[in-house]
């Protein structure tokens, strides 16, 4: 059995959709969809399926047992409530829907009519993402204390990297590509413990023609399990995409620009020749994950095959495994409450940048 998929929208971030659908022998992509026709039939021929400009259409013409949402974030919520009414398990790209409000009227529909949807969360499959969840379930790292994360280099607001409509966003494109640092964050550490469990502080820092609130945010939160967790989100500056987990019996790194993951097992009183020692030990550790690395880009250099393709990309990854729970009729691998604390997170975020400063007073 193959999956029958279409995908709504031709522009930029569907371009992956389309080409991890055409590979996977698990899907049969046979339409795309775009208001802008001219460039839903350049899409269509390069894949050889059916081009649309309207959905209704599309979704009357083909017989789909999948549906895949590429277009602007204030489209989401209509594109899903046609597709889920017309009982079409959905992907939908991030931000999933633009509130809280939004999402749980799609959360709501999508229980009444039985139908899966699942939101694009595609670096908690990077290859990187893998091995720290192996390491999670062997238990070496013990009870978690706390995570901190650090995006830096983060697209300036003012950048049109998707489009103008980036700009109808309190952060511009800084706030669109926030949602992967923080469904990341909340990947490794776990959900927060509550709505008033998390604060947000943000600031202003570069000039903009636009009437932009933000572009620095940081986040802190505990989870049910007591963990403290903080997410520090940055733009114009060097990028570092890092997770660092607090472990009573190891510390872990994660770097995701790197793909490496660094433990960290030695006491801090140690003599000057132990740490010398730690300190070779954690540079072949950082080597060894490297050359793995190394060899898995090798590997696709000169192979064609699905599953060294999804092993190099992480969006392909997050579709096989989705479209295996589709088959199998079992939970999607990235369940809706994911997106549903991403948005809670990014309603306190744009809360905290709109809220008016405090006056300043002397003595």
């Amino acid at each position: 059995m193959t999956v029958s998929t279409a995908v709504v929208g031709a522009g930029t971030v569907s371009e992956v959709h389309l080409s991890g659908l055409e590979k996977n022998p698990r899907t049969d992509l046979v339409a795309i969809c775009d208001i802008d026709f001219e460039q839903a039939s350049d899409a269509a021929k390069r894949y050889s399926i059916t081009p649309y400009s309207d959905l209704t259409e599309l979704l009357a013409q083909e017989s789909l047992d999948w549906l895949h949402v590429c277009t602007p974030v204030q489209s989401h919520l209509e594109i899903s409530k046609q597709a889920i009414e017309a009982g079409i398990p959905l992907l939908i790209e991030k931000p999933i829907t633009e509130t809280v409000e939004e999402l749980e009227e799609l959360e709501r529909l999508a229980d009444r009519h039985d139908v899966p949807v699942s939101p694009v969360n595609q670096h908690m499959f990077d290859p990187v993402m893998r091995k720290a969840r192996q390491l999670f379930r062997s238990g070496k790292i013990g009870t978690v204390r706390g995570v901190d994360l650090i995006y830096t280099g983060l697209s300036a607001p003012d950048d049109v990297n998707r489009g103008s409509w980036v700009f109808d966003l309190p952060g511009g494109e800084f706030e669109e590509g926030l949602p992967h640092p923080i469904y990341s964050g909340l990947g490794v550490s776990g959900y927060p413990r509550s709505e008033e469990s998390v604060s947000a502080t943000t600031c202003l820092v570069g000039d903009y023609d636009e009437q932009f609130t933000y572009d620095t945010v940081q986040v802190q939160y505990v989870t049910s399990d007591d963990i403290l967790c903080n997410l520090k989100m940055i733009s114009g500056s060097r990028p570092k995409h890092e997770i660092q987990i607090h472990g009573e019996n190891m510390s872990v790194k994660i770097d995701m620009i790197l793909q490496s993951v660094q433990t960290i097992e030695s006491d801090y009183h140690l003599s000057s020749i132990e740490k010398g020692k730690q300190s070779i030990s954690r540079s072949a550790n950082h080597l060894s994950s490297l050359f793995s690395n190394l060899k898995l880009v090798a590997e696709a250099q000169y192979k064609d095959d699905w599953e060294t393709a999804k092993r190099m990309n992480p969006h392909y990854d997050q579709f096989d495994r989705t479209a295996r729970a589709l088959e199998n009729g079992t939970e999607m691998p990235v369940p809706l409450e994911s997106s549903m604390w991403t948005l809670r997170i990014m309603e306190q975020i744009r809360n905290s940048a709109t809220a008016e400063a405090p006056p300043i007073t002397t003595i």
